[in-house]
């Protein structure tokens, strides 16, 4: 374009308006300085008698009505707005105010709206009628006007009325209105305002400009609007090259709006005065239309504008900014960003380092001095998460479930926990299966109470209580069979060892301990070795043989044990150590601390915690046999898994460590409230000295 193109000229020449205007021209605003001066005469003299006789008449009859009849007295008002049609689809035709589906549909909204209009009786005795102006895209969004005649005293009331109806048919308040009509409103949005419209269709780049533009100045007393349209799926962009108006807006100027008809709601921006081609005013829709609104009074008349309207494809924005510096800035920086719009930056820094961000430049539409109900610009530490006070950032999700995510248990303070959880007095949530495991993991001891048993009754390992009469009675009375376990001939109760001299030992585990509790060494033989320290590597060793234990059962995985037979023996090293096996009468009690390996473990020594086999028999709904115990670890993450099966589970005594249990079968791996099964290597104690003799 040639640079002076851009400029202002009067003189004549064509325009290059290609959108389609409205101009009306108010009366004057001094109607005496247009009429011809003329001197009275007689016929006047009469005249001016009747006229002053019909002007006192008139004020007599003002005052009768001022006095008796005011209070039927009526405004009009006309309410603008725009309601959104679910079960509809945009066609071309409803560009076309004189086609037949535009009046069609228009028709079945106007008749909606009076529905609408008959819920409220308030509304509905001042409703006059509805015209339809325009349709757009997405699904279909209908422009309209309603025009109510109401008595001076009932504005308020009115107003308040459509604003309760706009209310009752926003999606945000009632997504399905009973008996609406056969057409959907997603949402209706009403407001008073007056119209003033043409309408033409956009097309890939048109010139707007003000009236006389640029051959002369622009008139005074106009009104003139511009409905501006997008293809489908695209935005608008108003850029204005040449902007000269009147400095004061109270005066002239200029309104955009993100709508096709002049909604405060909608309202963009009203401009006045001079902008400089080297910063043009720009303006972009956040749908397919925009509304330009020019208006003039009598006095100040300039040059006027010119403008550019594109259609560009709708745009994204935000995005996520890493590393150690970087900028980002608001669509349509130093011009004025799209409404409607919501953009998301998400800032990473390098580990070890804080943000810091800073606002060279920031103006957005504010609300109140406290609030922000209209633009604003949120800065979240943790978007869409929880926040730590140790600042660290946790999945929502994770609030209240019973473990300690944060690292500081922020995220389990102040809980209302679910009936699967542990509700602590002090506001924590515990999982269900730390419950009665003898370990105060609430912190005040909420998890422990009620597991006792009464005066007179035996609490098996299991945390079963049974009459104390029932112990040793050969019969299994304990799930677990603890009620028999200790018992002889010579009367060794529970929890007591017999020694080879017929001694009974009351020790809990005194076997291979390291010490000779009996006196005759029968507590410390069949022990297994020692470790002893070498420097010869881990070797390799056929298997010999395979014994499976023959009740085990594939299906629930009971009597999960097998042995196996090396072809040559080995060597021990500092990788290769023995362990010690336990008695058939060892108990390796709910809240002790093992340790699992297995062939699939990524690292070694992983520490659980025995779980008390009544609560993990709930949790594994009934799947628990007394030949299994069940451990887990109180921040989840930790278990055996496909590939250690046949690990060891280890607990590490005073000098020993003893083989608890073997990896047998979980629900999942390391799921929470889902803790690892294991074999239970005290109650086939037996069948491995029968088969291998130790």
């Amino acid at each position: 374009m040639d640079p002076m193109d851009r400029g202002m000229r009067y003189t004549p020449g064509s325009s290059d308006k290609e959108w389609e205007q409205a101009v009306t021209f108010l009366p004057a605003s001094d109607n005496k300085k247009l009429e011809k001066k003329r001197g009275p005469g007689k016929v006047g003299f009469v005249v001016g008698l009747v006229i002053l006789a019909a002007v006192l008449a008139l004020i007599i009859g003002l005052l009768v009505w001022h006095f008796h009849f005011r209070k039927d007295l009526k405004m009009q008002m006309i309410y603008t707005g725009t309601l959104r049609i679910k079960n509809e689809v945009f066609v071309d035709a409803y560009e076309k105010s004189e086609s037949a589906e535009f009046q069609e549909l228009a028709n079945k909204v106007r008749t909606q709206l009076q529905s609408m209009y008959s819920e409220d009786t308030l509304l509905s005795k001042y409703y006059v009628d509805s015209k339809v102006q325009a349709f757009s895209e997405g699904s279909v969004i209908a422009y309209y006007e309603s025009e109510f005649a109401v008595p001076v005293g009932q504005k308020a009331a009115v107003d308040q009325a459509v604003a309760k109806l706009n209310e009752i048919y926003s999606s945000k308040i009632r997504r399905v209105v009973e008996k609406q009509g056969p057409l959907v409103f997603d949402y209706v949005v009403s407001s008073v305002n007056k119209r003033f419209a043409s309408h033409t269709r956009s097309s890939a780049e048109e010139i707007i400009t003000s009236p006389g533009f640029p051959d002369t100045p622009y008139a005074a007393n106009s009104l003139v609007q511009w409905q501006l349209r997008g293809d489908l799926g695209h935005v608008l962009k108003l850029s204005f090259d040449t902007f000269n108006l009147e400095e004061n807006c109270a005066n002239d100027f200029v309104r955009v709006y993100d709508s096709l008809v002049s909604m405060d709601k909608y309202l963009m921006a009203e401009k006045c005065g001079f902008y400089s081609p080297s910063n043009p005013l720009t303006f972009i829709s956040s749908r397919n239309v925009l509304l330009v609104t020019f208006v003039t009074n009598e006095v100040g008349n300039y040059p006027g504008f010119r403008a550019r309207v594109t259609q560009i494809n709708d745009f994204a924005c935000g995005g996520k900014l890493t590393g150690s510096s970087g900028s980002f800035t608001s669509p349509n920086f130093p011009s004025y960003y799209p409404p409607s719009t919501t953009c998301r930056w998400d800032i990473e820094v390098p580990d070890g380092k804080y943000i810091k961000l800073k606002f060279p430049k920031f103006m957005v539409s504010t609300g109140s001095q406290n609030s922000c109900p209209g633009d604003y610009v949120q800065i979240v530490a943790c978007p869409e998460k929880f926040q730590c006070d140790n600042r660290r950032c946790v999945d929502p999700a994770l609030r209240c479930d019973g473990w300690n995510d944060c690292g500081d248990s922020t995220d389990e303070r102040n809980c209302n926990c679910n009936a699967s959880m542990i509700q602590c007095r002090n506001g924590f949530c515990k999982p269900m299966f730390w419950r009665c495991d003898g370990v105060n993991d609430c912190g005040d001891d909420t998890d422990e109470l009620g597991c006792g048993c009464s005066v007179g009754q035996f609490k098996c390992n299991n945390g079963q209580c049974i009459s104390e009469k029932q112990k040793c009675d050969g019969n299994n009375d304990c799930k677990d069979s603890s009620d028999e376990e200790g018992c002889s001939r010579d009367g060794c109760k529970v929890s007591t060892f017999e020694c080879g001299n017929g001694r009974c030992i009351n020790k809990e585990n005194p076997e291979c301990d390291g010490h000779d509790d009996c006196g005759d060494g029968s507590d410390e033989s069949n022990c297994s070795l020692h470790t002893q320290k070498d420097k010869q590597r881990a070797t390799r060793r056929q298997l010999k043989q395979i014994i499976s234990h023959p009740s085990f059962n594939a299906y629930t995985f009971d009597n999960d044990i097998a042995l196996m037979e090396l072809d040559s023996p080995v060597t021990y090293s500092e990788t290769i150590r023995p362990i010690c096996l336990p008695t058939s009468k060892t108990v390796f009690p709910a809240g002790e601390t093992v340790s699992i390996s297995g062939w699939g473990a990524t690292r070694e020594g992983a520490n659980v915690r025995i779980i008390n086999s009544t609560v993990c028999d709930q949790l594994m709904n009934g799947q628990i046999t007394s030949r299994m115990t069940c451990a887990g670890i109180e921040k989840g993450g930790v278990d055996a898994c496909q590939g250690d099966s046949g690990g060891p589970m280890s607990y590490i005594g005073t000098d020993r460590t003893y083989l608890a249990g073997v990896v047998s079968w979980g629900d999942g791996c390391a799921r929470r409230y889902k803790p690892g099964v294991y074999t239970n290597v005290p109650k086939f104690r037996g069948w491995i000295k029968e088969k291998t003799g130790v």
